[in-house]
């Protein structure tokens, strides 16, 4: 009888757990980046703001078709994509920071940490899940800035460091969400924090006003309202302010990786990582910290007091048109109102050879609107650097008292004929007259007296006699008064002329009392 013996059973004795390879690591940080990423997408703050944003986004663009909108200036519409996403973004920091948050709420962060995926790649793929949002904030910029480039009144050059500006502050908020989640795990740190940032923002914007280094630490700058100017007299240092974004949301994700821990060699790699975005943000904030050089405001105000060794001029229909590079495109706009108006003088102004000739202020801060210098040389039109809307009553007004007076400087102190004859020029041959006129006085009616507006940035008076004639002359036909002006030329661009004689000249009742220049 053979007996066999049998070994007996004994325990499997306990395997080390093998770790995944790069690929199947890498795989599933972005797998759960993916799935943080949909959770966020539904959380109700980052869906109100966000369509808030497109919603905004949307009507801002469907404005863009007339107007001042309608000639945009690519180097300020660049910039003005920055401010929309903002809310967006604080909505994002305390998602992000929620969800990073999420497993020490419910307590079970310890159990966690025995999975083959550990605490720094769940928080790299925590930071990584704002990347989607990023992305489609900058396919919105895209469109807003493309919105604006493909009109055909365009000018100027969009920056790309502008236009990164706001997506950057998207993936800077995502970071700092997932910072103060590893750093002061509790969820009330990302509102005190907004709160501290809104305090130190308006104290600081209150006892620095201007002051270039601070403005700049804030992730977006704007500077919008003002009047355009040259793309090469800006002074943004949008190049150095975007290398300062990158730099400080690389740091921030740099360090949240270091404190959710890791093995050495890892924690060494994102520590070269964080030295090397460390050394960025230094850079970049030593880069937009200067403010204005003394060379770029020698530049400013030789642009300023001499436009025409800066400017390109072509001629026009018997005219010259000088406006600097980035307004080219415009002069055929500007020759179009002049033809306009000129067509409808008589005498000598018919034919005569004007100079317009594009202005700008000395520039000192680019969110105010310039008062533009008005011209003493004879026969020659001063033109801003906008275009459409009321700006174009505004240069055919500018035109006309040239053509009645001669001058800018003469046409200052007009208080007599002259007035009439140069808002019919400028308003005659408009589709709707007596609304252009309305809007073109500064009290934004048709009866009294008032000031109207000029494309220097002044007014010229017009007393409520003037008024009235004005008026009467926009009900009559237009051929008939058009020929009243032509063979009364002579008379009605004589500073003797009163009022009350252009209007018997010019066939319409006349005014009761005399002009009181005193009124305007």
């Amino acid at each position: 009888m053979t007996t066999t013996l049998v070994k007996p059973e004994t325990p499997d004795a306990p395997q080390t757990p093998v770790a995944p390879d790069s690929g199947r690591r890498t795989a599933s940080v972005l797998a759960l980046a993916v799935f943080e990423a949909r959770q966020l997408a539904l959380q109700i703050p980052v869906v109100f703001f966000g369509l808030l944003y497109l919603v905004y986004t949307g009507y801002e663009l469907a404005g863009r078709d007339e107007g001042m909108d309608a000639y945009p200036v690519l180097h300020d519409a660049d910039r003005a994509t920055q401010g929309g996403p903002l809310l967006l973004c604080i909505a994002l920091l305390a998602c992000v920071n929620r969800a990073a948050l999420l497993n020490r709420r419910r307590g079970v962060e310890e159990q966690l940490s025995v999975l083959v995926m550990p605490a720094p790649r769940r928080t790299l793929a925590h930071l990584l899940s704002v990347v989607p949002f990023a992305a489609g904030v900058a396919l919105v910029v895209g469109v807003q800035f493309g919105w604006s480039a493909l009109r055909p009144g365009a000018v100027g050059h969009g920056s790309v460091a502008e236009l990164a500006v706001a997506p950057l502050t998207v993936l800077l908020a995502g970071a700092v969400g997932v910072l103060l989640a590893r750093v002061l795990p509790y969820p009330a740190v990302p509102l005190l924090f907004l709160v501290g940032v809104a305090i130190v923002v308006a104290l600081l914007g209150g006892v620095t006003r201007g002051a270039h280094g601070v403005q700049w630490l804030w992730p977006t700058v704007p500077e919008n309202g003002g009047t355009p100017v040259p793309g090469e007299l800006l002074g943004r240092p949008a190049g150095w302010h975007a290398l300062y974004l990158t730099g400080l949301t690389v740091l921030a994700a740099s360090v949240a990786v270091m404190v959710a821990g890791g093995r050495t060699r890892t924690l060494q790699a994102v520590a070269a990582v964080a030295a090397v975005a460390l050394a960025a943000t230094v850079f970049g904030v030593n880069g937009q910290t200067p403010g204005t050089s003394a060379s770029l405001q020698a530049q400013r105000k030789a642009e300023a007091d001499h436009p025409g060794k800066f400017q390109t001029c072509v001629e026009r229909d018997g005219s010259r048109y000088c406006a600097y590079p980035d307004w080219t495109g415009w002069t055929a706009d500007w020759a179009g109102t002049v033809r306009r108006v000129r067509a409808e003088a008589g005498g000598n102004a018919a034919t005569t050879r004007l100079t317009v000739r594009q202005r700008i202020e000395e520039i000192t801060d680019l969110t105010t609107d310039a008062t533009l210098p008005t011209s003493s040389a004879r026969d020659t039109v001063t033109v801003g650097t906008q275009w459409g809307g009321n700006r174009v009553p505004e240069f055919a007004v500018g035109v006309a008292r040239v053509l009645v007076a001669g001058s800018e400087h003469d046409a200052e102190w007009m208080c007599d004929a002259r007035v009439v004859t140069t808002m019919w020029l400028a308003l005659a041959t408009d589709p709707t007259p007596a609304d252009t006129f309305r809007h073109l006085r500064i009290d934004d009616s048709l009866a009294g007296s008032a000031a109207v507006l000029t494309p220097d940035g002044g007014s010229m008076g017009v007393t409520a006699q003037q008024t009235q004639v004005v008026r009467e002359l926009f009900r009559e036909p237009h051929d008939e008064i058009a020929a009243r002006v032509k063979s009364h030329w002579p008379e009605l661009t004589s500073a003797r002329t009163t009022t009350a004689e252009a209007a018997r000249l010019l066939g319409v009742k006349a005014p009761k009392g005399t002009d009181d220049c005193s009124e305007d």
